[in-house]
């Protein structure tokens, strides 16, 4: 039985929001990197959007999964407008357990589907 949540960490992550946070699970990034990565993650099936991917991060800022980064590489090699974003202690708990939550439902959907009924 799943541990009962904490005020501050959300229930089951959208779809963009786990793929977001998976994008920032191994390095800081921007924008732009970000949906790079989540179209790579998912094979192209999931584009994020300017739209929806800033108001995702707007949400997930104010929720404390993600915070801008103060780290800024050479502005020679980057745009000094450019935001950086990182996933905070609490986002990566968060990403962690929507990934076990996800591979549990997958266990238990690959059991029934095994049984031939659908």
């Amino acid at each position: 039985m799943p541990e009962p949540q904490t005020p501050h960490e959300p229930g089951p992550l959208s779809p963009p929001v786990f793929h977001i946070l998976l994008a920032l699970a191994d390095e800081e990034r921007h924008g732009y990197g970000i949906m790079q990565d989540v179209a790579r993650q998912t094979g192209g099936v999931l584009q994020l959007g300017p739209g929806t991917l800033y108001g995702c991060l707007k949400r997930m800022l104010a929720a404390g999964l993600v915070e801008e980064s103060d780290e800024r590489p050479d502005p020679a090699l980057d745009d000094e407008r450019r935001r950086y974003y990182r996933m905070t202690r609490l986002g990566k708990r968060v990403v962690h357990a929507e990934a076990e939550r996800l591979a549990g439902a997958v266990m238990v959907a690959r059991t029934k589907l095994a049984g031939g009924n659908v």
